[in-house]
């Protein structure tokens, strides 16, 4: 009868071999930010066949025995440091070319106000300006916080490039087109769906006609409708989108949410994803800075969420006061009324009722 082994399997650290096989005891962890699975000790039993392979790790999950599965950085995170490199373009690409059903080659990344490094950054907001092939722009942002007036300051955004990418003196017909694709991780507006799309078209008021090109326009500016001519506007709303797919778009997005690429994904860029933004593949330097960003968000949504209930706290406290207050002084107001009710009855003078109630000659009269 063989001897049995129980250990611990831990980074690096094989069990050994047996005869017939080996026992091990595993400790399961995953510090993924956005995933936590609770430790706890799971007894499992190998095949010898696999019992001699060594430095090899696994985690066990629901009695199954799988590979470990890398943890990914975050989206927001590789924007501000990874994709800006042109080697990483194809993770970029990718995403652009599941989300606007063409096939996006990116030229060069621009620079922006606001995707410049500022070591007071609160990790709110990062945003990426990559130009394609057709001279077209792409601001890609990545928003945290809840803002109010977000939908406003997309509008700035790409009323800001259409003006910075036109030089004085051209003509109109050099106006690029931009794209505003917005990551939000807050419940942007009302409604329920994940993408939403917008654009600018003219209606007829009187038969709803979509106002067209004419052939000549078409022919001149390289587009079949007027709405290619302006921004296009796509907000992705990730927070709450948990549930992998396969459809291409919600792949990204279900990685968006939860840093996690199944091994069955197949939607543009996600390969490029899986390679590039492994955690594993940063310098002890970058890793220790993309811990510190990871603390910042969830220190940013916990100050976020302690406001709004601290906010329905005092709100709610308010209403209170407010209501009994208004209880007693329509209180006062009824029993005014009804003592210049019995004084009229009783035949007293309206100016008399006025004095002792307080109430106006118009009020008396109505009773």
């Amino acid at each position: 009868m063989s001897r049995r082994l129980a250990r611990r399997l831990d980074d690096g650290q094989a069990a050994r071999k047996t005869s017939t096989g080996m026992h091990a005891v595993v400790v399961l962890r995953n510090h993924s930010p956005n995933r936590f699975w609770p430790i706890r000790k799971v007894v499992f039993s190998l095949p010898t066949k696999l019992a001699g392979v060594k430095r090899k790790r696994y985690i066990c999950k629901k009695n199954k025995v799988m590979d470990k599965q890398p943890q990914y950085i975050r989206f927001d995170w590789a924007m501000k440091r990874l994709l800006r490199d042109k080697a990483n373009f194809g993770v970029l690409e990718g995403f652009l070319t599941t989300l606007l059903g063409k096939t996006i080659k990116i030229q060069k990344l621009l620079e922006s106000e606001s995707n410049q490094e500022d070591k007071d950054d609160k990790q709110n907001r990062v945003d990426v300006l990559a130009e394609d092939d057709k001279g077209e722009l792409y601001l890609i942002e990545v928003q945290n916080e809840s803002e109010l007036a977000y939908f406003q300051r997309m509008l700035f955004g790409t009323s800001k490039l259409v003006t910075e990418y036109i030089n004085r003196g051209e003509n109109y017909e050099h106006i690029r087109k931009v794209y505003s694709v917005n990551i939000v991780y807050f419940n942007l507006g009302g409604g329920t769906d994940i993408v939403y799309h917008g654009k600018t078209e003219f209606r007829g008021i009187h038969n709803g006609e979509v106002l067209s090109l004419s052939p000549f326009q078409q022919q001149k500016f390289k587009v079949d409708a007027v709405s290619d001519l302006y921004p296009e506007y796509f907000i992705l709303k990730v927070n709450d989108f948990n549930k992998w797919s396969k459809v291409p778009l919600e792949q990204w997005i279900y990685f968006l949410n939860t840093s996690e690429i199944p091994h069955d994904a197949t939607a543009p860029g996600l390969d490029e994803a899986r390679k590039k933004l492994q955690i594993d593949r940063m310098t002890p330097a970058e890793r220790n800075a993309y811990y510190r960003h990871l603390d910042n968000v969830v220190i940013l949504k916990d100050n976020i969420s302690t406001a709004r209930g601290e906010g329905r706290m005092e709100g709610r406290a308010e209403g209170r006061a407010e209501g009994r207050a208004e209880g007693r002084a329509e209180g006062r107001a009824e029993a005014m009324k009804e003592t210049a009710r019995k004084m009229k009855q009783g035949g007293m003078d309206v100016k008399l009722i006025m004095q002792f109630t307080g109430l106006r000659a118009e009020e008396i009269a109505l009773l």
